[in-house]
């Protein structure tokens, strides 16, 4: 197993488990708990690993609603647009995308009524030209 694909597969395993425990990781990788323990502290010094995160459950997940906005915003305004997006609780992630729009915007809320006036707030938002959401139905695979 080279250096490589021995930290890809490192890397598998704590999005698997973050909170594996290294004799696991060890045992799973087929090197000493050392070298598992080792490796590890290698990728958190150079930055690869940079926190550990929680997973939510399915249940819990179930009970969300979730959609993806598609955004084109006004160029002078995106630094503007993705910090009010940045400090809205509902939204999960913000990718830069190309294409005929700029962003796909992840949200969530408990409700379809709480989702769409998170949709209506960000469309309202100054800079904010367009928007299309697609309800997320169900996630298929999720690593």
């Amino acid at each position: 197993m080279t250096k490589i694909n021995a930290d890809q597969m490192l890397l598998a395993l704590l999005r698997e488990n973050a909170r594996m425990p290294v004799a696991e990781i060890a045992r799973r990788l087929g090197v000493s708990r050392s070298t598992a323990q080792s490796r590890l502290e290698r990728l958190e010094r150079n930055g690869t690993i940079a926190g550990y995160a929680v997973k939510l459950s399915g249940g819990y997940l179930s009970n969300q609603i979730r959609a993806h906005l598609m955004v084109t915003v006004s160029p002078k305004l995106t630094a503007q647009v993705v910090k009010v997006l940045d400090s809205m609780v509902q939204v999960r992630t913000v990718h830069s995308v190309s294409g005929s729009f700029d962003m796909i915007v992840i949200v969530e809320a408990p409700s379809v009524a709480e989702l769409d006036s998170v949709i209506d707030t960000i469309g309202a938002l100054d800079g904010v030209e367009r928007t299309m959401s697609s309800i997320i139905l169900s996630t298929r695979i999720e690593r």
